[in-house]
């Protein structure tokens, strides 16, 4: 199984400068090319990805304006307490460049900080450590179950210039599946939360995003969660155009929430967006239910974004955690 679409000479010099002589990667790392290279990754082009402007990619929460940012402040108030928010400094990881949550939002927290890509997480002290579709965007390993075995899928370049998939063995895992079943293993995402929660701050941990629990990707996934996103359309071929096309894979919440516990966070919770809001931030709900009755405004408009079950507010979950 190969992509028909043809490689830009800059990702192939990437490819196989990271291939060597065997000419092949696994997807984890062609992911890893495909979205953070310094020269030739999505995330480190200088254009704009998220939003409804020609030339974006996809939407986030974070489009809809300033009210994401004044529910999340609101829940995470809620959370800790009123008396203990002012102690607390709120750090958002994997912010868009020159974007940053809490920008124009009026908060008790004592700082805000920005952590980009590439920034040192320094996370220290009594802390919101807040992210937006961050564990999604890390790279995945790819399985299949084929003849009685897991089989782990790998990207190789041909002879003819294009990439292709080459099944090897993954012996890692034994647990039986139905022939042809694929897991998309989002590795990297639980290492990535082993490292936020291995450094020496205490707080509150708040992860929006979209996943599922292992049981889920094991059983109801047959074929897999990596997606492909290019001009606000999914797209099929998941090797095309690497370095231009957003890759995502859903987040094992169950892998997820381990790394939280074994690093001393409470149990932790695991809502859809919606239930969270209204858990957690009503006042600021009913605010905006109550100035906007009369009208069906930009604000009511974004409530309605991020907490209708059809749109946002079922589409993402939000895992959160305190130590």
């Amino acid at each position: 199984m190969g992509s028909s679409a043809p490689v830009s000479p800059a990702f192939l010099a990437a490819f196989r400068a990271a291939a060597g002589p065997v000419g092949r990667l696994s997807f984890a790392r062609f992911m890893e090319l495909a979205l953070y290279h310094p020269e030739v990754g999505y995330y480190r082009a200088g254009r704009e990805r998220v939003g409804r402007a020609p030339g974006s990619d996809f939407i986030t929460s974070a489009t809809v304006g300033p009210l994401f940012g004044e529910l999340v402040a609101a829940a995470a108030v809620h959370l800790l307490g009123p008396e203990a928010a002012p102690r607390h400094t709120f750090v958002e990881i994997g912010a868009e460049p020159g974007r940053s949550l809490l920008a124009g939002v009026t908060h008790p927290f004592a700082a805000v900080r920005t952590v980009r890509l590439g920034d040192p997480l320094g996370l220290t002290g009594e802390c919101v450590v807040f992210s937006n579709e961050l564990f999604d965007a890390q790279p995945c390993v790819r399985t299949v179950y084929r003849a009685g075995a897991w089989r782990e899928r790998t990207v190789e370049l041909g002879a003819d210039g294009f990439l292709g998939e080459v099944e090897v063995p993954f012996p890692e895992d034994s647990q039986p599946a139905p022939e042809g079943y694929a897991f998309d293993r989002p590795l990297a995402a639980a290492g990535l939360a082993r490292e936020i929660a291995g450094q020496p701050w205490r707080g509150l941990f708040l992860a929006f995003d979209y996943g599922k629990t292992e049981r889920e990707l094991r059983a109801e996934c047959p074929a897999g969660t990596v997606r492909a996103y290019h001009r606000h359309r999914q797209e099929r071929d998941l090797l095309a155009r690497p370095g231009e096309q957003d890759l995502t894979c859903h987040v094992c919440w169950d892998w997820l929430a381990a790394e939280l516990t074994a690093a001393g966070f409470s149990a932790p919770g695991l809502e859809f967006q919606e239930t969270f809001f209204v858990r957690h931030a009503g006042p600021v709900i009913a605010a905006v239910s109550a100035a906007e009755a009369a009208r069906f405004s930009p604000r009511k408009q974004a409530l309605l974004q991020l907490l209708h079950p059809g749109q946002m507010g079922q589409r993402f979950q939000v895992l959160h955690a305190r130590r």
